[in-house]
């Protein structure tokens, strides 16, 4: 494995020859030149995504702990990283992405611990988040919801970036907090919120299980007990933790629960 000590004397050849032994790469990362995926299918991603919102994330972390979820080959992470955060969790349940990671990290000489997790699983890191960020993967899991509500339980201490694909309308209606069991056209209007089930692909990827329309995310994101604060593009919104009360409906957590809960 190559250390940080080491990277300081890598070659083009070098990163280059890694960078093939590590690949595909769905992350198009620049490594001192080396570009990881220069054909992907939507262009310089996620460079050219992450130009429409980095603003609305603060550009000075210092002192704060990052969480990135689902980090893949680390973007994100190595992002939050050059902002100062003093301490960086990158998670990911892909071995393959988690070493493309850590070495896009060592190449940039920059200190992220990636663990081999899955959001399910984030009670396991025993501690809140100054930032976690939650983009790309709501749409991959079976349980969108439950994700979310462990996220708010468990690692989000303040702000949550998130995003994930969306369909159907990108119009947001208030549909009012309860209605009469013969109300039914309600549920036939484009914005009521909607999360698409996908039972066999989708773009040819079988972990592309749910998609929402924009007022569902927005819906969900409420549900789980966050504020959305901002939405610099059509799909990603910050988010800060807000307060469910007692009363609410919750998830069942699996840490907590017994027979009969």
């Amino acid at each position: 494995m190559t250390t940080t000590a080491d990277a300081e004397t890598l070659t083009r050849e070098s990163i280059e020859a890694r960078v093939r032994e590590l690949g595909p790469w769905f992350h198009n990362l620049d490594l001192r030149g080396v570009k990881t995926a220069p054909e992907h299918f939507l262009g310089d991603y996620p460079s050219v995504k992450w130009r429409n919102f980095a603003s609305a994330v603060p550009a000075d972390l210092t002192g704060k702990t990052v969480l990135d979820i689902g980090c893949n080959a680390g973007f994100y992470s190595m992002e939050m990283k050059r902002r100062g955060a003093a301490r960086v969790v990158g998670i990911d349940s892909d071995d393959r992405y988690l070493a493309q990671a850590r070495f896009a990290a060592e190449v940039e000489g920059l200190g992220i611990d990636y663990l081999n997790l899955s959001v399910y699983e984030v009670g396991a890191l025993g501690m809140k988040f100054d930032f976690v960020i939650f983009m790309g993967v709501l749409y991959h899991l079976r349980h969108p919801l439950l994700a979310l509500d462990l996220l708010y339980e468990h690692v989000v201490g303040d702000l949550m970036l998130f995003q994930s694909m969306q369909r159907g309308s990108a119009d947001s209606i208030d549909v009012g907090a309860d209605h009469h069991f013969w109300e039914t056209e309600l549920f036939d209007l484009p914005a009521y919120p909607r999360l698409h089930f996908v039972e066999h692909r989708y773009a040819n990827d079988p972990t592309n299980w749910w998609v929402p329309n924009a007022a569902c995310a927005e819906a969900m994101l409420r549900s789980a007990g966050f504020e959305i604060v901002a939405h610099p593009e059509q799909e990603v919104y910050l988010c800060r933790r807000g307060t469910i009360g007692d009363s609410e409906p919750r998830a069942v957590y699996p840490e907590r629960g017994g027979a009969g809960r």
